[in-house]
């Protein structure tokens, strides 16, 4: 049975939704015809190029490829480096802060051949080969399917583009697909070494002042039972109000409610992610987070009857993603924060506890207690105490 609360909730974003659909769609197609190259870098003085890349199952996913620095000097064999943002993110992402503090500028900089991804539905990505964003079944997807598909089908293609096997950074939900492939031993063949700055896994802790709510309400889960597949920017907001509303939180900074007080951000840089940003993702991958924050495990969408898994997984409950299976010899780079309320402290340290057999010369560990969850990709001294050791990471590798 739904409490007040919930009810309340879903009859608020009930009233909002024609006008957040609205919004979505002309932010999408705005952002599609400007283009993150042209609108973002190619500003900045930087050569950029727009690719496309589909999937196994079909979607069309957009990528941007910055492969010189600002000098423009051409490098012989540059190595590739490929970044994947996090949920409600895009590409965008990345490129909030001037050349000298963002680090897909300071990658390309250093004599990288920079790619940066964009998940499925988001407004590079929101093609297919047979299906509309219109239709129900372009939503039916969670994080298995990039971990099964997208993240795939980017590392294949920036290795024939480029020829090279590739380092890869991934940030929030891009580090949580990642250490489920290489749990299962996927991409390995691709990947030089990976990076994952903020890295999220197992999220039983998670104390985010906005999302710990939404998930105990099961918001998600009673969204998709009133039919909304896609959960877009306008729902999104209007979720966040009400859940600052009705529990008496401080949202007056939006940043640090969701993932946490960061330490350096500059309002030019929150400003121009309010602009791009959030993202449309399915509902059901809303769900599926939902779901190992409530269990404390990194395990399937779990389909809720044991008939219905056992026709999706030929058991009656999903499988797992063991960590613990991540080969040994992977060279792996974590960094994260103290003040970060989505990768809490004490589910990092579940993680690195599973990689406790690692190899000591394959692995880095960076803690910055001054750091929330955004701090990994927007703070202004980011260039210097996170990657400044992670372009040292990669020169090893």
């Amino acid at each position: 049975m739904s409490n007040p609360s919930t009810t309340l909730l879903l009859l608020a974003l009930l009233c909002v939704s024609a006008v957040a659909a609205t919004r979505t769609k002309l932010n999408s197609i705005n952002n599609l015809d400007d283009g993150i190259c042209k609108s973002m870098v190619e500003t900045q003085g930087y050569t950029c190029q727009e690719h496309k890349v589909t999937t196994a199952d079909g979607y069309i996913l957009g990528l941007q490829r910055i492969p010189n620095g600002r000098s423009g000097n051409e490098t012989a064999d540059k190595l590739p480096v490929l970044l994947q943002h996090g949920v409600f993110l895009d590409a965008s992402s990345w490129l909030l802060n001037p050349p000298d503090q963002a680090l897909p500028y300071i990658l390309a900089d250093n004599g990288f051949d920079v790619w940066l991804v964009n998940s499925r539905g988001t407004s590079s990505s929101r093609g297919h080969t047979s299906l509309s964003p219109k239709d129900p079944a372009y939503w039916d997807w969670s994080w298995d399917e990039l971990v099964a598909y997208d993240l795939p089908a980017s590392f294949q293609y920036v290795k024939n583009k480029t020829g090279h096997k590739l380092h890869y950074v991934g940030h929030s939900l891009g580090t949580l697909t990642a250490l489920a492939a290489f749990s299962e031993e996927k991409l390995l063949n691709l990947l030089r070494s990976a990076a994952l700055l903020s890295p999220v896994a197992y999220l039983g802790h998670i104390s985010s002042l906005i999302l710990r709510p939404a998930v105990d309400i099961f918001a998600a889960e009673k969204l998709k039972l009133l039919g909304w597949l896609e959960f877009p920017n306008g729902q999104i907001q209007q979720l966040v109000e009400f859940i600052c509303t009705t529990r008496g939180i401080d949202c007056s900074n939006l940043l640090a409610a969701i993932g946490g007080p960061n330490c350096c951000l500059n309002s030019s840089s929150i400003d121009a992610l309010v602009e791009h940003d959030p993202q449309p993702t399915a509902t059901k991958n809303l769900i599926h987070l939902s779901q190992i924050v409530r269990k404390g495990t990194v395990e399937m969408y779990d389909y809720g009857l044991e008939d219905t898994n056992i026709k999706h997984y030929k058991k009656p409950t999903p499988p797992v993603y063991n960590m613990a299976n991540i080969p040994k010899d992977v060279p792996l780079f974590f960094s994260y924060g103290g003040r970060d309320s989505i990768a809490d402290i004490n589910d990092v340290g579940i993680l690195l506890d599973k990689l406790r057999d690692h190899d000591r010369d394959k692995l880095v560990v960076q803690y910055r207690e001054e750091y929330a969850h955004v701090d990994f990709i927007m703070s202004v001294n980011a260039n210097q105490v996170v990657y400044g050791p992670l372009l040292a990471f990669f020169r090893l590798h």
